[in-house]
């Protein structure tokens, strides 16, 4: 120790003066510091940052070929075969007009004729006749005879080609409800002979049947 610091002082010697060497030093001191740190914070920065990442292989595209000069022949085209001196010709076949088909047309069918569907209408030459064992009178109302109501109800007949009436209806009343109500029921149950035509054969037919009501 006393020999370092016998050396300092005999370095002092040359010196200007002893605090200019304390000074001196001291400024190195600093810019070692200055230099550690420094360098100290460059790596810590170099560290932070991201690695980067290697830039993708480029495309790499195939030469154009090479302009043909002035002087190079072209691919000749095919030449169009002749026949017989004449050059071919290109013939365009017309095409087919297909004309359109019409829809049938919707037809509404006519009515028949009457001549055809009208079964002919045979005219009786003779009219229906009740038949006496199955025409029996009818019966005198008891409460007509009563109020001694009296009276002729006139009725229309319409009997079918075996005699049997179809429909009996009140032509003519007797002012009696009760009498005509009478004739009406007695006669729906007769029984005819039909009416004829001209050949004889059996028709339906009408025929008007008159009733008296007279107190005795």
């Amino acid at each position: 120790m006393a020999t370092h610091a016998s050396a300092l002082s005999g370095f002092s010697r040359y010196l200007p003066g002893g605090r200019w060497l304390v000074v001196g030093l001291a400024f190195l001191l600093g810019w070692l510091l200055f230099g550690l740190v420094w360098l100290a914070d460059r790596g810590d920065d170099d560290a932070a940052e991201a690695p980067v990442k290697p830039a993708a292989n480029a495309e790499t595209f195939e030469p154009l070929p090479r302009p043909m000069a002035a002087g190079d022949a072209a691919t000749p085209l095919p030449v169009p075969a002749e026949d017989e001196g004449e050059a071919a010709q290109l013939v365009e076949e017309e095409p087919a007009i297909v004309e359109p088909v019409p829809a049938p047309l919707e037809t509404t069918p006519l009515p028949p004729s009457l001549e055809e569907t009208a079964a002919p209408v045979a005219v009786a030459a003779q009219p229906p006749t009740p038949l006496p064992d199955q025409s029996p009178s009818p019966r005198y109302p008891i409460a007509a005879a009563r109020r001694g109501e009296s009276g002729t109800v006139v009725l229309e007949v319409e009997v079918d080609a075996g005699g049997t009436p179809l429909s009996v209806e009140v032509a003519s009343r007797s002012g009696s409800r009760d009498l005509d109500r009478a004739a009406v029921e007695a006669v729906s149950r007769w029984r005819f002979s039909p009416a004829l035509d001209a050949d004889g054969n059996p028709v339906p037919g009408r025929l008007t049947v008159p009733i008296d009501f007279k107190m005795e």
